[in-house]
């Protein structure tokens, strides 16, 4: 069971995160449900996770949740998702962890923090939580929410943050 998670980590993170041009990324480990990766070709780092099955395999795209470094333009524990439905226009995402609450923007199925303060709030709840959940209206009709299972999330993020510590 591990091994097949572990490969399903690594499987999204190169289909989400692999441009046409197939790229190597560095697998920094995976934990658990999420996963810490380095692209030196961009000088990048992120902690990464898919939701819990459920309604997005029919998705045309891999959704996901992540947390991202880039150290040459001073960006740590950037949080942002990509979502297993497209938004309905002019409606957000709200995230929940344990009883704390987020409005996320961005709009389509891409969706991110405001500001750095609200993603060190969320970084924090995701080293303490223990489920995540994302829910929104979708644009096709409906409201949709995608599970997360936090367990690994912590040390996923600290190896993503050391893996791009050095990095200029």
């Amino acid at each position: 069971m591990r091994h097949n998670r572990t490969i399903l980590l690594l499987a999204l993170a190169v289909a989400v995160l692999t441009p046409v041009a197939a790229q190597a990324r560095d697998v920094l480990g995976v934990f658990q449900r999420w996963g810490a990766f380095r692209d030196m070709a961009q000088r990048r780092c992120f902690a990464i996770a898919q939701p819990l099955a459920g309604g997005w395999d029919k998705s045309p795209w891999k959704p996901y949740a992540s947390v991202g470094y880039w150290p040459r333009a001073g960006v740590r524990g950037q949080v942002s998702l990509r979502l297993s439905h497209a938004l309905a226009d002019g409606t957000k995402a709200r995230l929940a962890i344990g009883d704390r609450r987020f409005d996320l923007q961005g709009g389509g199925a891409d969706v991110w923090s405001a500001d750095q303060r609200m993603d060190a709030a969320i970084v924090a709840a995701l080293r303490s939580g223990g489920r995540m959940s994302v829910s929104g209206r979708a644009k096709a009709g409906g409201v949709f929410t995608d599970r997360y299972d936090l367990r690994g999330a912590a040390t996923a993020i600290d190896a993503a943050a050391l893996g791009c510590a050095r990095l200029k």
